[in-house]
């Protein structure tokens, strides 16, 4: 199977998540194994994984259930890197699978808590996709240093979590300000902007709410421009 990565998030140190667009038939695939991907995999120290990569996984079998229906394990071995989707390829690769209602993407269970929203645990028929944006998204830094965005569909307004690894330095905790406030300004000048979501394993926040599964920002993907080019050093491949 190979799939182009179009989602790319950090975890908790040395680990992150990955997936993308199987070239076959453009659904959704997150390549898992038994234990979570080392952030020895991602590009940045010499694994195959980054955003536009195509990625051959070799021999995969199918281990998902709703709302995680994109799960395929694979073995680590068998990963191969076939180079990098040329980036107007890669965006025309985006708008085919984007929608514009988080509803048409997710299902009609997902709903709306406050600022957020969940999926209740086995419900759902995804748990991963790309949106197109009622209007254009806004990064910020909260009170509690943690990085968010603004976005809104037209129907859900939210406040989601944003755990693009691109938008943080080295150790995966300390925002990009300064790539944060560049990706800001190009959104709000109408660059054309394409949001990877997801939804999290599930988890309960606190002991007086069930376990659910939770919106997430995963990627910020613009339309190429030539004086943002690579994902990792500092620069922005979008």
């Amino acid at each position: 199977m190979q799939i182009i990565v179009n989602h790319l998030t950090r975890m908790q140190t040395g680990y992150m998540c990955v997936a993308g667009i199987n070239t076959s038939n453009n659904q959704h695939v997150r390549p898992v194994m038994r234990s979570r991907l080392p952030i020895s995999l991602l590009a940045l120290h010499g694994g195959p994984f980054d955003i536009a990569s195509l990625i051959d996984l070799g021999p995969v079998r199918y281990c998902g259930s709703p709302p995680e229906v994109e799960d395929y394990s694979f073995n680590q071995q068998n990963l191969r890197n076939r180079g990098v989707i040329p980036p107007d390829q890669f965006w025309k690769r985006l708008q085919s699978v984007a929608r514009r209602s988080i509803r048409e993407i997710f299902g009609p269970t997902i709903k709306q808590v406050n600022r957020a929203c969940v999926a209740d645990v086995r419900t759902g028929h995804a748990s991963l996709g790309c949106l197109i944006p009622a209007a254009p998204p806004r990064l910020f830094i909260n009170s509690y240093g943690k990085l968010r965005a603004a976005i809104t569909d037209g129907n859900f307004d939210l406040s989601l979590s944003v755990t693009d690894i691109r938008l943080y330095e080295a150790d995966h905790q300390t925002p990009k300000e300064n790539l944060i406030k560049q990706t800001n300004n190009r959104m709000q000048d109408g660059n054309p902007v394409i949001l990877s979501l997801g939804l999290t394993r599930p988890f309960r926040p606190d002991d007086d709410t069930p376990e659910q599964h939770w919106l997430q920002l995963n990627n910020v993907h613009l339309m190429y421009n030539t004086a943002i080019q690579s994902s990792f050093n500092g620069d922005m491949w979008m």
